[in-house]
């Protein structure tokens, strides 16, 4: 049996802090930064962390030297870092160039995640095209990526609703997941972009793309306040990946009102603390995310971090008390 399947207590988390985390912050931060924040979450016992993405640096400055940060990775035999490529140009980058000359040399990583949307509106404003037109750009991007020897992973945005549009149709999540499986997606990520979604409405959208896709080759991706509960909304009809982000860092630049992700260290407290399994050390991903936040002058998103992170300092000073 499969540790994803319906009756599996193991629940997998992908880390999208280094990529769909970083990039919303207003500053970028240094290459060697993004590389200690990725082999902290290693150590902590993530096994599928996004490195970065290769998009524009004119549009997300926050990625640049998204190669720098691969080869300069001490990688984990059992750690996957995957990196967002958005379009064939993105792709070509990844693989050295558009003259392919580096056939013989192995790709910098060996998983990449392409994305559309639900919602024709999101899809004009982000990428400036319609989700039909989005789908017909992304088909040859996995193509070749998959007759490379990468895997491929899909993401559909603004599954519940939209900043511009308001609600989503869930028939059309179903149709873009339905898309990106049939494109060789190993498995597709939804995302409630906005992070309007309550656990009513993720059941009826998961009611409907489940009818066609299957539970094995989706997973969660949520914002907001309702983020936890939504999580566990998605685990409970059978869904065993989620993304989240350390720190509850993120959301997404291009869709206003989003805020930041949910926080890694909150979905895994509340994994473990209703029986599941995650492979993480949360009192280690708790440290991580009091770095990066402190790294990044900002306040850390996480509850559960910043209640695990002072329990650990309340010890701290009872020990050094007891001792002096």
């Amino acid at each position: 049996m499969s540790r994803r399947s319906f009756s599996s207590k193991f629940v997998r988390i992908v880390e999208v802090g280094p990529r769909d985390g970083l990039q919303n912050e207003p500053i970028a931060i240094h290459v060697h930064d993004r590389i200690a924040l990725i082999e902290r979450l290693a150590d902590a016992g993530l096994g599928v962390i996004e490195a970065g993405s290769f998009v524009s640096p004119k549009r997300v400055p926050q990625m640049a030297g998204t190669s720098d940060v691969l080869r300069g990775l001490k990688r984990r035999q059992d750690t996957r870092y995957p990196v967002l490529v958005p379009n064939m140009k993105g792709l070509l980058t990844l693989l050295d160039g558009p003259s392919l000359a580096s056939l013989d040399e192995p790709p910098l990583t060996d998983e990449i995640a392409i994305f559309a949307a639900a919602s024709e509106s999101f899809s004009k404003a982000n990428i400036n095209c319609s989700i039909s037109e989005s789908l017909d750009r992304l088909a040859p991007v996995a193509e070749l990526a998959l007759n490379r020897g990468l895997r491929v992973r899909g993401y559909v945005s603004t599954v519940i609703s939209c900043s511009y549009e308001g609600p989503i149709a869930p028939k059309s999540v179903r149709d873009v997941a339905k898309a990106l499986v049939d494109m060789g997606c190993y498995e597709v990520s939804l995302g409630d972009t906005t992070g309007f979604g309550t656990p009513r409405t993720m059941t009826n959208m998961l009611d409907v793309v489940m009818a066609q896709v299957s539970v094995d080759k989706l997973a969660n991706h949520d914002t907001y306040g309702m983020g936890i509960a939504n999580v566990l909304t998605a685990i409970e009809a059978g869904i065993r990946t989620v993304d989240s982000s350390v720190a509850g860092l993120g959301g997404c630049p291009f869709s206003p009102g989003a805020t930041g992700n949910v926080a890694t260290e909150d979905v895994v407290h509340a994994l473990h603390g209703i029986g599941y399994s995650t492979d993480v050390d949360l009192p280690a991903l708790v440290a991580v995310g009091e770095w990066i936040s402190a790294h990044l002058g900002r306040a850390n998103e996480s509850r559960a971090g910043r209640a695990w992170a002072s329990k650990a300092r309340s010890l701290a000073d009872s020990s050094t008390r007891a001792t002096s």
